[in-house]
């Protein structure tokens, strides 16, 4: 008898156990996309190659997403990703013949100010810094600055981006479905992670 209860014990603590780890991962943002940083304008990167250490740089990117280096002169990195940066300037000295098999590495040293703007019916209007090394999506810019105003249409906010070539591109994104946690198969700008730059306009419910 005792040993049945002993079984019992374990088999229920067992399951609470495994209930409270399914729990803690329920409420994990796992869903959140890790974030991925662009070289971009005034980042102040490190350039350095091995066994090469009159090469080493220390450079902003200019307005043009350039760097300038030894021995090669201008180097567009601008928009890239550190490893896409990397093997850009691993190139770069190969095709020159300056260097047989360099092994570069690129650190961001100091990130530029990383701005973003929100305007129309939005409790606190304004600009508002993006996180470091980390993301950040329309509906937590929306909850920074106070929420929708009463007036305010969340179904339909926009996001103003300047693409690379200097065009415009306009995402809408409907806040109050991913505040209610409903899925929009049809809008996958929903998901929409905000980049330096963006402007928010949150317009107002027509009458």
């Amino acid at each position: 008898m005792k040993s049945a209860l002993r079984l019992l014990s374990i088999l229920v603590c067992g399951c609470l156990c495994a209930g409270a780890v399914g729990g803690a991962d329920n409420l994990n943002p796992g869903n959140k996309k890790n974030y991925i940083h662009t070289l971009a304008l005034a980042d102040l990167i490190r350039v350095s190659i091995y066994q090469e250490d009159d090469l080493t740089t220390h450079t902003r990117i200019d307005a043009r997403g350039r760097i300038n280096l030894p021995l090669l002169g201008e180097v567009t990195v601008g928009g890239m990703t550190v490893v896409e940066a990397q093997a850009t300037i691993q190139n770069a000295y190969k095709e020159g013949r300056f260097l047989r098999n360099p092994q570069v590495t690129v650190n961001v040293e100091e990130y530029a100010p990383r701005e973003v703007s929100i305007q129309g019916q939005i409790r606190t209007p304004g600009r508002y810094n993006l996180p470091i090394e980390s993301t950040f999506t329309v509906v937590e810019l929306v909850t920074k600055a106070g929420g929708i105003t009463d007036i305010g249409k969340g179904s339909a906010v926009s996001v103003t981006r300047v693409l690379p070539d200097g065009s415009k591109k306009i995402f809408v994104i409907d806040v109050d479905n991913v505040i209610k946690g409903r899925k929009d198969q049809k809008n996958d700008d929903n998901n929409l992670l905000l980049q330096p730059g963006d402007v928010v306009y949150v317009p107002e419910k027509l009458i």
